[in-house]
């Protein structure tokens, strides 16, 4: 399909900089399978799904992984994209001509990293120098990976060390949030479970490439980047008894539904799952497992809207997205939500 197809003018003032307090009160747009819209509040949740239903959460922790240091006199900015080992991650570069395979970065408190291998998208191996592990090495030099839309408008201060990280988050590994489940407090997790709501959780580390344009002119032509996931034997049986009982599965965030769908074998069943998927899902995939998705409002022309447009039609989405502009909703990753069903 043509890339220009899932494009839409967003005014610039419909770009959150901040997150809304408390976090379930942010606004949330309902959209049906029949195109209706309706405007809610995130905290009217447990009202809008059923007993029975399974709410499925991602449980990556965002890491300090914006890095910024010199090659000699240059200055050059890293983003860790994925791990490849214990000293190694692939990182996009900022500044990238003036760096070398086999040069050193400095990023300063002492951590240096070699540029050990370019690769044909641009990104560089990084190898982080010394014994301490890398993590620490983060907590040292790095801070939070905001995305460019936010970046670009105002520098990263401590509040985002807790804004940019969920409830749910255990797993140290993303360089991205998955922003669905920012809205969550352990007050609407206490509304969620005495609603009778199932709740489920897994773990995809998103990478930096949740970031990246779409460069092709066709979706055909655009190669989405490996992210790690993990879905263990117990929550996978648990999701598969749910839907066997008439539970629907909701995933939290565009994550958790790729995972889900990187699990699903063609019978819908999910099955144990642990390593990377560069799943990209357009108009015309055939969902396996997920019933519905709650999720924030994306950019033109990006995956993750093509996503959603799979989900819930082209038009369909192309006409809530414009409901949600006048309507003032905040866009992005610290903005207002929606929730798609498309029964």
């Amino acid at each position: 399909m043509r890339v220009d197809l899932f494009d839409f003018h967003l005014p610039p003032e419909r770009i959150a900089l901040r997150p809304v307090t408390p976090r379930d009160s942010a606004r949330m747009l309902a959209v049906g399978g029949t195109g209706d819209v309706s405007d809610h509040h995130v905290c009217d949740l447990p009202q809008m799904l059923r007993r029975g239903d399974c709410l499925i959460f991602n449980d990556t922790r965002v890491i300090p992984a914006q890095l910024d240091g010199f090659r000699g006199a240059a200055k050059i900015g890293a983003t860790l994209h994925k791990r490849l080992d214990l000293r190694r991650w692939q990182a996009f570069i900022r500044n990238a001509k003036r760096l070398r395979e086999g040069e050193s970065v400095d990023f300063g408190s002492g951590v240096i990293a070699v540029a050990e291998e370019r690769h044909d998208d641009g990104s560089y191996t990084l190898y982080f120098q010394g014994d301490e592990p890398v993590e620490i090495l983060l907590q040292r030099a790095g801070t939070m990976p905001l995305p460019p839309y936010i970046a670009g408008k105002r520098p990263t201060d401590e509040r985002d060390a807790q804004d940019y990280q969920t409830m749910f988050a255990q797993k140290d590994g993303a360089v991205a949030a998955p922003t669905a489940s920012l809205h969550f407090t352990p007050e609407l997790m206490a509304a969620i479970v005495a609603a009778g709501i199932e709740t489920a959780t897994l773990t995809l580390h998103v990478g930096a490439g949740t970031f990246l344009p779409v460069k092709a002119e066709d979706t055909n032509d655009h190669h989405m980047h490996h992210e790690w996931g993990q879905i263990d034997a117990e929550t996978a049986s648990r999701l598969n008894a749910i839907r066997e009982n008439g539970g629907r599965l909701i995933a939290v965030g565009t994550t958790s539904l790729r995972l889900i769908e990187s699990a699903a074998d063609e019978n819908g069943t999910i099955r144990p799952f642990s390593g990377d998927t560069d799943i990209f899902i357009t108009p015309g995939y055939r969902f396996k497992a997920i019933n519905g998705l709650m999720t924030n409002f994306h950019l033109p022309k990006s995956t993750l809207f093509m996503l959603v447009s799979a989900l819930m039609g082209r038009e369909t989405m192309q006409a809530a997205y414009a409901h949600a502009i006048a309507s003032e909703y905040r866009f992005y990753s610290y903005g207002d939500s929606s929730l798609l069903l498309p029964e």
